[in-house]
């Protein structure tokens, strides 16, 4: 599918951008708490100790190697970080750097001119372990490449910035992949794991070597204010891609990616089944995805820990391949349930609802009778134009999937009108003041009803950023 209208579509860019940009200025810069140390930059007073990067040899020239300075910042900074907690200011300037590590009770804060460069030589991406939830590496078996910006078993964790940028220059990664020549798994710009209380918000990341955000085992997670950019054409590059975590809030973030913009997984096959820990309470709303290939949402394929509690809204989706899509095999078991979704604007999309029971990429040694558990899918109030599919919902036989509740959505759709509009198969559940009508095994009810949508809130709805403001 091409984009229809490149003027209109770089007039919104430009509009969620600035829009972005305002929301970023807003909320980092200028509070009643704010103070500069000797040379001018922003402290936080929720930190009781910072230092600049230069502090410790930083050179922001884009050709300096700074893992080294990093390091040494992070090391100086993690015994104070106890005592007040701890904040380390990139400023203006480009920062190569590899991987390094962060540390507790501790913000990354990045100037709205300083961009951190990924390294393209890969000996500064040192291996680590396999993900216990995954068992092997999705690129390669064997081994994975720690992420540029890591952390593991962490409490109170910030990253965040005047909206300054992460690139992970991943160009040669992408080619290494496609030429199968990478002996372990890409790395991702940021990974935390087994942490609690992270916060990563007022940024721009770009060019990611794979995924761009992935927090996995963690508990508390806020991501907001995120301008995520890879190229539409560059696989596995996924926005936001929260994984077996609990209490999650993602919002207010616009997502340019080659694969799902944002990907809700708990782990793969036999070692997310064994590992049992879910996704859930999860709160996803404001967020523009343009994913030609993918998805806006999706749920899976990794989802063996189970999926459960998902609140979606005011979500738009432009020139996607589709809406939500809830992504499964034979094999996979775990679940996904209890999800809502309201509030959905569309233009430009092959699939609005797609659900597939046959994504068949599995580790050895799975388990082949894993049935996974689909129940309780709602979506309401959804606008749709230049639609070619309305769904196509393919459930397991003798798996139902059950419990699908559509209504109040209007598609208009793309020409040539298609002959076959709602391919469904192996599911269960209704509909109402649905267009196109939807097929038979969603049949419309006789009165009008709207599907639910929880009134309560999370408690992570609940939870401030931890800004200068």
């Amino acid at each position: 599918m091409q984009i229809k209208n490149e003027r209109w579509l770089i007039f919104v860019l430009g509009v969620v951008l600035l829009i972005l940009g305002e929301c970023s200025t807003c909320i980092a810069v200028g509070g009643e708490n704010d103070h500069k140390n000797k040379d001018g930059q922003v402290v936080c007073s929720s930190r009781k100790h910072s230092a600049v990067l230069t502090e410790f040899g930083g050179v922001g020239d884009g050709v300096t190697l700074n893992t080294k300075a990093f390091k040494a910042a992070v090391d100086h900074l993690s015994p104070l970080a106890s005592d007040g907690g701890a904040q380390l200011i990139v400023p203006a300037g480009k920062w190569l750097t590899g991987s390094f590590n962060l540390t507790s009770h501790f913000t990354l804060f990045l100037h709205k001119d300083a961009v951190i460069l990924g390294s393209q030589d890969e000996s500064e991406w040192p291996l680590v372990e396999l993900l216990p939830s995954y068992g092997v590496g999705r690129d390669a078996p064997d081994a994975r490449f720690s992420s540029l910006i890591y952390g593991t078993n962490l409490t109170d964790v910030v990253i965040t910035g005047h909206n300054g940028t992460i690139d992970g220059q991943g160009a040669p990664w992408w080619a290494k992949f496609k030429a199968g020549q990478l002996n372990a798994t890409r790395p991702y710009i940021i990974e935390i794991l087994y942490s609690d209380q992270v916060q990563i918000f007022n940024l721009t990341l770009i060019n990611s070597p794979s995924w761009f955000v992935h927090p996995i085992y963690c508990s508390n997670v806020i991501i907001q204010g995120l301008t995520i950019l890879a190229p539409v054409t560059v696989p596995n590059t996924d926005g936001i891609d929260p994984d077996s975590c609990t209490n999650t809030r993602i919002e207010d973030s616009y997502i340019v990616s080659g694969d799902d913009c944002i990907a809700v997984k708990s782990g793969w096959d036999q070692y997310g089944i064994k590992m049992a820990m879910p996704t859930q309470h999860l709160v996803i709303r404001r967020v523009t995805c343009i994913s030609p290939d993918s998805a806006a949402i999706a749920l899976g394929s990794e989802m063996s820990g189970g999926i459960q509690d998902v609140r979606v809204e005011d979500i738009t989706a432009l020139n996607t391949q589709s809406a939500v899509r809830i992504k499964t095999a034979l094999g996979r078991g775990g679940y996904v349930k209890d999800i809502f979704v309201q509030r959905y604007i569309i233009d430009t999309m092959k699939y609005v609802f797609w659900m597939t029971g046959a994504y068949n990429s599995h580790p050895k040694g799975f388990d082949p009778k894993a049935m996974p558990v689909i129940s309780n899918i709602n979506y309401r109030d959804w606008v749709a134009k230049n639609v070619t599919f309305p769904a196509k919902l393919d459930g397991i036989i003798g798996d139902t999937f059950k419990g699908i509740c559509i209504s109040n959505v209007n598609m208009t759709l793309a020409e040539p009108v298609q002959k076959l509009l709602w391919n469904c198969t192996n599911v269960e559940g209704h509909t109402s003041n649905v267009i196109p009508k939807a097929c038979d095994l969603l049949p419309e009810k006789p009165a009008k009803f709207d599907c639910p949508f929880p009134q309560d809130k999370l408690p992570i709805e609940d939870v401030a950023l931890k800004t200068c403001a």
